[in-house]
């Protein structure tokens, strides 16, 4: 099982270790040199001073293989992505974009090819999602590939699962970027309630302290609601205590159908001005994975989507096109004088015009008041 991975990035040459914050460059010479190296030459000097310097690892006098996994360079330009595992969850949280949550997703063996494929499109950085990701009956097996394959991994997870011994000795062993843990409130009372699930603030504590005492990269994500806003401070100073970062989400937004069935667990004394939206690199150098292997350009924008298990790398050529007729201002948007200070892309707009959102919600113009 290797330590670092050597891979092509973004027009670069990367070393990273999986579970490590450091990392580093190389010129292009040195990874044409680590490419055409057989698995068991030992290690370059220059590589070993360069991981003894970032990690304190001592590869010198060791072949290459197992500890140095080198990815090929495909010339495709994509260094990221996002798959959702399957789109079933164990909560049942009414703010949730996902809407109807189904356990649904492909086969092992798809999952294999999907994997192959997100690599062979040079994917470094996989964000693995869901639903929640930890209760899909093909998660180990899917964390297991992704991460042989020499994928830098971030999990999105409820924690719920974390402390499961099978669970906690994968991740142990084959140590993820980060996990990012969603915090849905601070007690049992407000925690179970925003999830809709009596013993869902246990299991979460459970969870995030067996991660945080196994050493694992852990960071928070806290989504305030109506039913456990008056806790933020508390939820804050949860981070504190386990010394993770947090981020804080307050925007709630229509579901991926355009359901407006979560608006309303909005809380309004939160509600947040979105930062300026001055475009993204989503469909040229990232794009998402559905539960059944279908690509889009990202989590909001979903439709049209390239199908990777039928069409595989080849397919992802026309996502940049997908993507710049997607994010083109269409409707009321067209012409808008306040486009360059507007903090909503175009797919999410289209999701709140299906929902039937009040303007107010996604636009900086405000409905006018009736004379």
């Amino acid at each position: 099982m290797h330590e670092f991975i050597v891979s092509p990035y973004m027009g670069r040459y990367v070393m990273v270790k999986p579970g490590g914050k450091a990392g580093g460059t190389m010129p292009a010479y040195n990874y044409r040199e680590l490419a055409a190296a057989a698995p068991d030459d030992p290690a370059p000097e220059w590589l070993a001073a360069a991981a003894r310097r970032a990690w304190g690892v001592e590869l010198e006098g060791k072949p290459l293989s197992p500890h140095v996994l080198v990815r090929e360079d495909p010339g495709l330009g994509y260094g990221r992505a996002s798959w959702e595992l399957n789109l079933g969850c164990n909560y049942d949280c009414p703010h949730c974009y996902l809407g109807v949550k189904k356990f649904e997703g492909l086969e092992m063996e798809d999952r294999v090819k999907l994997l192959r494929t997100l690599r062979d499109a040079g994917v470094l950085w996989l964000q693995m999602t869901g639903g929640e990701p930890m209760v899909d009956r093909w998660f180990i097996e899917s964390y297991q590939t992704a991460y042989d394959l020499g994928m830098m991994i971030t999990l999105l997870t409820n924690g719920s699962r974390l402390f499961l011994p099978g669970v906690l000795d994968l991740l142990t062993k084959r140590r993820p970027d980060r996990i990012t843990v969603s915090v849905y409130g601070a007690t049992q009372e407000s925690y179970d309630k925003t999830t809709s699930r009596t013993g869902a603030y246990r299991l979460f504590m459970k969870g995030i302290t067996a991660a945080h005492e196994a050493g694992l990269p852990l960071a928070l994500s806290m989504i305030v609601t109506q039913d456990n806003a008056h806790e933020v401070g508390l939820m804050r100073e949860l981070a504190e205590r386990i010394g993770a970062p947090m981020d804080e989400y307050t925007n709630m937004v229509p579901t991926i159908y355009g359901g407006d069935e979560t608006l309303p667990t909005q809380s309004a004394a939160h509600l947040r001005k979105r930062q300026v939206f001055t475009g993204c690199n989503a469909g040229h150098t990232f794009f998402h994975v559905n539960p059944f292997g279908k690509a889009s350009i990202c989590k909001v924008g979903r439709d049209p989507s390239i199908d990777l298990i039928a069409e595989g790398v080849e397919g992802l050529s026309g996502l940049g096109a997908i993507a710049d007729s997607l994010l083109l201002r269409q409707g009321g948007c067209t012409g808008c004088q306040l486009q360059g200070t507007c903090g909503t892309c175009m797919p999410l707009v289209q999701l709140y015009r299906k929902a039937k959102a009040p303007l107010a919600t996604y636009c900086q113009h405000r409905e006018k008041e009736p004379a």
